[in-house]
């Protein structure tokens, strides 16, 4: 159990107060109060003072940490394959991270939220506490931060960076220039959790899959073919779904391999409840009311549950529908009015107003809808946090996607303008995503030189303030005024990664749907993502507070999103295809749109049956769970014979002394 790592103490969340007018030296003091309890359940709390706060930076030795695992009955990986709750007294049953720690980020960050959240009353009599001059009490049984932060108290708590960690992150991932998409894809997951980890992973192996269409793509934008150049987008649209259609299937094999070496519980993380003990970890878990009223009459329990259960389906049905009613009754008018007028306007002045009004407009528009989003699921019944998210994933996902395709479609297929087409295409792979990573690496900077203006301005202008130039000398407190990774959507349920993998999914999209219409695309897109993924490292190492840890075994929905893009490029590019074709518009059934048709249906076949020949999983990980399982089961035999035996001859001699 010894590592450098678990014996240093190492501060890993963070608690904010405001600093006090009064000097109040009582033993009634809240904050002391909070720090004593925290010492009580076995953290390490430190006080530090702040300009305008007081911080509590907290630790956890290692024990302390394993006897909260074993309260939350933490399901971990055994050496014998199998996942177990926890228990500290066998501690050396259980298998560890990859660099040797006993848990991983994403456990020890649930075990600080029990430990801290959990404190209660447990005396007989509320609890009398101050707070610059203002008197409370801690009612019996009370959670006492809950309380805290009832009253304004407590600020927030936050996850604080590992120096030590982060800058050996910074060297060897975000500053890693020299291998173009290597990663450290295992210190990524145990400093910031597995679905963190796993985007990485998916964006490096997308990024170094894209190299070869974005090579076929520069070719054909460089080398004149003359008369076979009708023929090489044909070969290039066929080429481009193979490839996306195989890197769908062999990313299933790596994310497969990639968790084979986490030794990661899905049955408990699937929704930890992070925030409140008390909190339901399930929206599926049968409310108390439904229970109590099974075991008071089963029959009128049954009609109850039968009720519950077919609420959750029809609940998402609704929703579905609301949402899908508002793409296409209010979205879509709009979006097919700005496309027609952006066609007919001749001025480019006049355009670029037009477009600024638009753009203002439908982040409105999108944000009002993700919120609404948001709303509607609170009375879905999913399965856990997760299955929530994806919900909510495929719902916005569905504006962004009528929002960003319906021009290009409605220039490509309708007034069939190539000109005006390619024009959009370049506009949204360069300038938009020249812009979005210019934005979204500059904004949290923006957001912490501003929060440490107006705690300087505070601090100033309260009386007796230093006129001198006001320093933060204090890490807490820096990485406090650093904005969170959050999700433009939202917080409840999706984090920053919610708009990273929006951005490459729309990319993919454009790059996909219009291969035929502008094969250089896929250039522009391999050379961004070159660029995003050590800027979207070096943001979350720099520019953002440590994300809050969330399990994830997958990319969850936005592989499916990945799959329905890859099935409407089909269509669009086949149609595309029809279009170049049949030059006159007369679309008759001849040998080559004939031809197109028939190249369609044979790559929705292989879109669909590739996944036969293609295993989601490589071989070495089944034998492996194969033999786990199987060692497992052995064990389990001779525990229940070795039972039953000492039972037959423990009743044997019973009764021999009869």
């Amino acid at each position: 159990m010894n590592g450098n790592e678990e014996e240093e103490t190492i501060f890993e969340i963070g608690a904010v107060v405001p600093r006090r007018n009064v000097k109040e030296e009582d033993e009634a003091d809240c904050v002391q109060v909070l720090i004593d309890e925290f010492r009580k359940v076995g953290l390490i709390a430190e006080r530090v003072v702040g300009v305008t706060d007081e911080f509590i930076k907290l630790a956890a030795p290692l024990e302390t940490l394993g006897r909260a695992a074993t309260e939350l009955q933490m399901r971990k990986r055994t050496h014998i394959g199998i996942d177990l709750p926890f228990q500290w007294e066998e501690v050396e049953a259980f298998v560890r991270q990859p660099a040797g720690s006993l848990f991983s980020w994403c456990e020890r960050f649930r075990c600080y939220c029990h430990l801290i959240y959990g404190i209660a009353n447990k005396s007989r009599s509320a609890v009398t506490l101050k707070f610059d001059g203002k008197i409370f009490h801690w009612e019996v049984e009370e959670y006492l931060l809950q309380k805290l932060e009832s009253e304004k108290i407590v600020k927030q708590v936050f996850p604080l960076h590992d120096e030590r960690k982060r800058k050996k992150l910074l060297k060897s991932w975000a500053l890693h220039w020299w291998s173009f998409t290597y990663q450290p894809i295992d210190e990524i997951y145990l400093y910031y959790g597995p679905k963190i980890a796993i985007y990485f992973a998916f964006l490096g192996k997308y990024t170094r899959w894209m190299l070869f269409p974005a090579a076929f793509g520069l070719t054909l934008q460089l080398v004149d073919f003359g008369s076979l150049q009708l023929f090489m987008l044909p070969a290039f649209f066929i080429v481009v779904i193979l490839w996306a259609v195989m890197f769908s299937q062999f990313w299933k094999r790596t994310n497969s391999a990639i968790l084979a070496r986490w030794p990661i519980s899905y049955a408990v993380a699937d929704d930890p409840g992070y925030k409140i003990p008390s909190e339901e970890g399930s929206s599926l878990q049968p409310p108390m009311e439904l229970i109590k009223e099974w075991e008071a009459d089963k029959a009128k329990g049954k009609k109850a549950f039968q009720r519950y259960e077919w609420f959750g389906p029809l609940m998402r049905f609704r929703n579905d529908a609301i949402i899908i009613l508002s793409i296409f009754c209010l979205q879509l008018p709009f979006e097919l009015a700005y496309a027609h007028l952006y066609e007919v306007i001749g001025s480019d002045v006049v355009k670029f107003a037009l477009t600024a009004v638009y753009l203002i407009t439908i982040q409105y528009f999108t944000r009002l809808g993700g919120k609404v989003s948001v709303k509607l699921i609170k009375y879905e019944n999913n399965e856990n946090t997760e299955k929530r998210a994806d919900s909510l994933v495929y719902k916005v996902f569905g504006l962004y996607f009528m929002q960003s395709y319906i021009g290009i479609f409605y220039h490509a297929l309708l007034h069939r303008n190539i000109l005006t087409l390619r024009q959009v295409l370049i506009q949204r792979l360069i300038v938009s995503e020249v812009l979005e990573n210019l934005l979204e690496n500059s904004i949290p900077y923006l957001k912490y030189s501003y929060k440490k203006y107006r705690v300087r301005n505070k601090k100033k202008s309260e009386k007796g303030a230093s006129k001198g130039k006001i320093q933060f000398t204090s890490r807490v407190e820096k990485e406090y005024l650093k904005p969170s990774y959050s999700a433009s959507i939202g917080e409840e349920l999706e984090d920053g990664l919610f708009d990273d993998f929006l951005e490459l999914a729309l990319q993919f999209g454009t790059i996909m749907m219009f291969a035929c219409a502008f094969p250089l695309a896929f250039t522009f897109a391999a050379l961004n993502n070159l660029m995003e993924i050590r800027t979207d490292a070096l943001k979350l190492l720099v520019m953002y507070r440590r994300p809050v840890p969330r399990p994830a075994a997958t990319i969850g929905a936005w592989l499916n999103i990945f799959q329905f893009l890859i099935v409407m490029s089909i269509c669009t590019n086949c149609a595309f295809l029809v279009w170049l074709y049949d030059q006159e518009g007369k679309w008759r059934i001849e040998p080559g749109l004939a031809a197109i048709l028939v190249m369609e249906h044979v790559l929705l076949l292989i879109k669909f049956g590739f996944s036969r020949f293609v295993p989601e999983e490589p071989a070495w990980v089944r034998v492996n769970r194969t033999k786990n399982t199987t060692h497992a089961q052995d064990m389990c035999s001779k525990q229940l014979l070795r039972t039953i035996s000492g039972g037959e001859k423990a009743f044997g001699v019973v009764r021999k002394l009869e």
